[in-house]
């Protein structure tokens, strides 16, 4: 077994035994949506949603949670807690090197990320007649756009933070806000003009939106692209020039 094998293998029982990443990345989206779905009128299409019915809407949100929660909350407060804990800088001095556990750690997410996703989809199809998006390809391209503009971002918030308890506090600092703007608190519909144009230029609005255009049958427009793929370019960059392994 590799040494990349084997570092993933460790970071994932890790991840299962956290009794508090993984029920909430895994176990919430499905619970909003089962909540939601078995409200009277929920799977109905309403036209304050643009056509869509609420249960879309929430299966929507509950992608857009699940990578906020990875890339803006678990992923930087877990780096900054080895890099504090001196686990970075001992594997510096082993054959073992940090980015080893720096990509088994993101491996780890990618597959949680996904994992929540098709269990959301297959809860929803199954028990609440939630149709799959009518533009897969453009659900995909949403969701691993959103996973590499988040992560990266969460990458560089565990590069810039000096500690686990500040990289929480800047975590929590845009992971709320980050929601507020995505739609997931107030439907971008009922926003003002304003905040949905603000809601564009963040990667979990962006993200948010081009999920919810693959299940009207839509491919994510190229502003939701374009902001998806900048801040993956941009933070990445950054985070790969400030980041610390001690």
């Amino acid at each position: 077994m590799t040494a990349l094998a084997k570092m993933t293998q460790v970071e994932a029982k890790l991840f299962v035994r956290d009794r508090i990443s993984l029920p909430l990345t895994i176990g919430l989206p499905v619970v909003l949506l089962v909540a939601f779905g078995l409200i009277p009128g929920f799977r109905d299409p309403s036209p304050d949603l643009s056509g869509q019915t609420g249960t879309e809407l929430i299966a929507a949100i509950g992608v857009g949670l699940t990578l906020a929660m990875l890339g803006l909350s678990v992923l930087p407060t877990t780096l900054s807690n080895y890099r504090e804990r001196g686990i970075l800088r001992r594997l510096g001095a082993s054959p073992v090197h940090p980015r080893t556990l720096l990509t088994a750690q993101l491996l780890v997410y990618v597959a949680a990320a996904v994992l929540s996703i098709v269990l959301l989809l297959a809860v929803g199809t199954l028990a609440l007649d939630l149709p799959l998006p009518d533009q897969l390809a453009g659900f995909a391209l949403s969701v691993l756009l959103g996973i590499a503009a988040l992560f990266t971002v969460g990458l560089l918030i565990a590069a810039v933070a000096s500690s686990t308890r500040t990289a929480n506090a800047i975590s929590m600092t845009l992971f709320f806000p980050s929601l507020f703007l995505a739609g997931v608190y107030v439907p971008r519909e009922a926003m003002p003009s304003v905040l949905r144009h603000v809601s564009d230029f963040t990667p979990l609005g962006a993200a948010l939106q081009s999920v919810r255009d693959s299940w009207s049958g839509h491919l994510p427009s190229l502003l939701h692209v374009g902001t998806m793929a900048g801040y993956a370019v941009l933070a990445g960059v950054a985070a790969a020039r400030y980041f610390r392994w001690e």
